[in-house]
């Protein structure tokens, strides 16, 4: 089963990084204020950016050391 790591663009300009086996659903239940404390606080726009993986342990690790990107590094992915 393929995972991805996903971002989402937030309405304060900031970026909210995850991963999960189904974009569009994680999505919907961050719009709904039930997919991370994060986003609850800084609503979700869009998904701008996602990469599919094998699986949820490469995801994870994809994920990490996309998090560790400045906000400029992160604003490059999405173009």
């Amino acid at each position: 089963m393929s995972y991805f790591v996903y971002m989402l663009l937030c309405q304060d300009g900031s970026f909210y990084l995850g991963s999960t086996d189904n974009v569009q659903k994680r999505f919907f239940k961050h719009e709904l204020g039930k997919g991370a404390s994060y986003t609850r606080s800084h609503k979700p726009v869009k998904v701008v950016y996602t990469e599919e993986l094998v699986d949820k342990s490469t995801a994870l690790k994809r994920e990490y050391v996309l998090k560790q990107l400045t906000h400029k590094q992160k604003a490059l992915l999405t173009t």
